[in-house]
């Protein structure tokens, strides 16, 4: 009963540095979408290409542009205790990827499906994350934070 408490950290909440976490999940996204732009070009027609193609990156640059937003918005300035002004970049995010989407399927450069489906490569980065998590925490009874 003893070890219990000495085993709790707070170190994991206190915002120490979690960029492995977030590199591994980049990581695994970048993977994510450079595989599925391979398969789609071998079975897919090229608007489904072009439609994941997009989208992955559009998926990328979402998930630098959250990362950089959430910071800016949760950096408070003391004395008036507002947000920095990037903070609006964390709304206008949604504006950017709609216009790109919008534009390049009313040019009919790519399938709008597949362009979703790009923007869903956050998804299966988490799920790599989660079963590395989980292999750790049962098999090696540890935490990988």
């Amino acid at each position: 009963m003893t070890r219990i408490p000495d085993s709790v950290s707070t170190d994991q909440f206190s915002g120490g540095s979690n960029t492995a976490i977030e590199t591994r999940v980049f990581f695994a996204m970048v993977v994510t979408v450079g595989l599925a732009v391979m398969a789609s070009a071998i079975l897919a027609p090229w608007r489904v290409t072009g439609g994941l193609l997009l989208g992955g990156t559009l998926a990328l640059l979402n998930y630098h542009w959250l990362r950089t937003s959430v910071a800016a918005v949760f950096n408070v300035n003391i004395p008036s205790e507002r947000p920095q002004a990037k903070a609006s970049r964390y709304i206008l995010r949604y504006f950017v990827i709609g216009v790109i989407s919008f534009a390049a399927y009313k040019l009919r450069l790519v399938s709008l499906p597949a362009t979703i489906a790009g923007l869903c490569a956050f998804v299966p980065a988490l799920f790599v994350e989660a079963g590395r998590q989980f292999y750790f925490a049962i098999i090696h009874r540890e935490e990988s934070f």
